[in-house]
Order: structure tokens, then sequence, then C-alpha cells
């Protein structure tokens, strides 16, 4: 399976580690540096291990401002600490595409997952 093209699946719940803040669009790229450090270092403190790749969920598509969560998946519960608190991703159905590279194209992989999701005849 290549991760990279898009996908329909039906995920499971699944426990994270998360921090959560509405950012201006012009600090978001801080925030995710300044947040998956954070994170890194609670786990680690907690020795509490990652079970999959980092995430970013939007409360709503971003404007001047994004109401964001980004976490990562864990094996057990964290204990708030900092900015840090335990979360989950909801079980159900999802379009996935996994982005890799950096920040900057970032918003090319935005675009390709809604183009497959029309594509699909599907609605976000």
């Amino acid at each position: 399976m290549n991760m990279t093209e898009p996908e329909l699946t039906n995920l499971e719940e699944t426990t994270t580690a998360a921090i959560h803040a509405v950012v201006p669009m012009a600090e978001i790229a801080e925030f995710f540096d300044s947040s998956f450090s954070e994170l890194t270092a609670v786990l680690e403190r907690q020795e509490i291990a990652t079970t999959g790749p980092a995430f970013a969920r939007y409360a709503g598509p971003p404007e001047e401002t994004a109401d964001i969560e980004v976490g990562v998946p864990v094996d057990g519960s964290v204990a708030p600490e900092g900015e840090v608190h335990p979360s989950s991703l909801p079980a159900g159905r999802v379009a996935r595409l996994v982005h890799v590279g950096g920040y900057d194209r970032l918003g090319e992989t935005w675009g390709r997952l809604g183009e497959w999701i029309a594509e699909q005849s599907l609605t976000p």
C-alpha cells in the first residue's frame, strides 16, 4: 500500500497525546514545530511510546486562524503536562492522505486530497 496516495479507510478510535490551540495562520509553522517538540519531550519523560504518524486535526477550514489539534497516537494515557493533554481520534470512515515532506508543500497535499474526495463523489 502506497501511503502517499489518497484512500478510504475505516479507523478504530485511537488514544492520542495532543496539543490544541487557535493559531493565526501566519504562525502555524511555528506552532507545529513547537508542539511536536513539546509532545516528544513529554512522551519521553512519561515513557509513553508513539504508535503511528503525527496528525493535525482542524475543527474547520482554516481562515485567518486555525482551530487545530496536533498530536500523535500513543500506547497509553498521557498525563496532562504543559500544553500536552490526553485525547483521541474517533472511529469512523475517513479519506486519508499522508503528507510526506516539509510544511511548505502541505498545501499541495491538502489540494490533492480535496480533488480526490471530489473525484470519488464524496463529501468531506
